[in-house]
């Protein structure tokens, strides 16, 4: 995991729980905002759209930037961010 964040090596280290949409690398507070507009108030609910794009890097990114204008850098932490959770819990 050479090059993560400190907030993405956390969210990976232990099971998600009921953990909020901000704990995920890449979203702060603004993106935090707007995809809890949109529904996704929580970490398992990103997951949820992550498993149902079927983990794919790409439809996921693009999801990210329609849903919560995230830039490519932050949907790309986000991504690997639960790609990398995913592999160590699921």
């Amino acid at each position: 995991m050479s090059g993560t964040t400190q907030k993405h090596t956390n969210f990976v280290a232990e099971p998600m729980g009921n953990k909020p949409v901000t704990e995920l690398a890449g979203i702060g507070e603004t993106l935090g905002g707007r995809l809890t507009d949109a529904g996704f108030d929580k970490a398992y609910t990103v997951l949820g759209q992550f498993l149902v794009l079927k983990k794919d890097e790409e439809l996921f990114k693009e999801w990210m930037k329609d849903v919560c204008h995230a830039s490519s850098k932050q949907a790309s932490d986000c991504y690997n961010c639960l790609n990398d959770w995913s592999e160590e819990f699921l």
